[in-house]
């Protein structure tokens, strides 16, 4: 699989994989928070203007999944990241999140829908940690653009950059979270 940087002809697949994806989100999430399609045309352009950029997992020519980067402050966030159904479990998103990862410069935080259990166990796998309640309030505020709903129904998980930068490390090293 070949990671690319997704363009403005990308726009109807980014938005396709968004969509398909995040049927999994039906009957999970609060009920006033789905909406058909998920993401609409002007939501993708909405965050393509907010600073999101786009990487693409390709392979034979067509987009598999992809994961959104966005520079915010003196952090970096991990935006929409989706995988077409046919294609998950194939390793595509962790292909793609190392690949940010290895963009990023700053630390990183991810948010997700707190019913999502897989999308945090995914960032969990990948040595994200969640934050405390307060925390997550607190950075959804400073970082995100989002309803005050999405806020309540939401968590927040972050790399070990941002657990240092915080103060959470121990003489040792390790970065204790107060919310695992």
């Amino acid at each position: 699989m070949n990671v690319r940087v997704c363009g403005q002809s990308d726009f109807a697949a980014i938005l396709a994989i968004i969509n398909d994806a995040a049927r999994a989100y039906r009957g999970v999430i609060p009920a006033d928070r789905w909406h058909e399609p998920y993401m609409g045309e002007s939501g993708l352009r909405h965050e393509l203007d907010a600073g999101v950029t786009f990487r693409g997992g390709e392979q034979d020519g067509r987009l598999l999944g992809v994961m959104g980067i966005q520079p915010v402050r003196d952090v970096t966030l991990i935006r929409h990241a989706y995988v077409r159904t046919a294609n998950q479990g194939q390793g595509i998103g962790s292909t793609l999140l190392a690949h940010l990862l290895g963009l990023a410069d700053r630390p990183v935080l991810v948010g997700t829908w707190a019913a999502a259990s897989w999308a945090i166990n995914f960032y969990r796998k990948h040595g994200f940690r969640l934050v405390t309640p307060a925390e997550k309030d607190r950075l959804l505020r400073k970082y995100w653009a989002v309803p005050q709903r999405q806020i309540e129904t939401s968590v927040v998980l972050a790399d070990r950059g941002w657990f240092e930068s915080a103060g959470y490390a121990d003489s040792r090293g390790d970065f204790p979270c107060p919310a695992d």
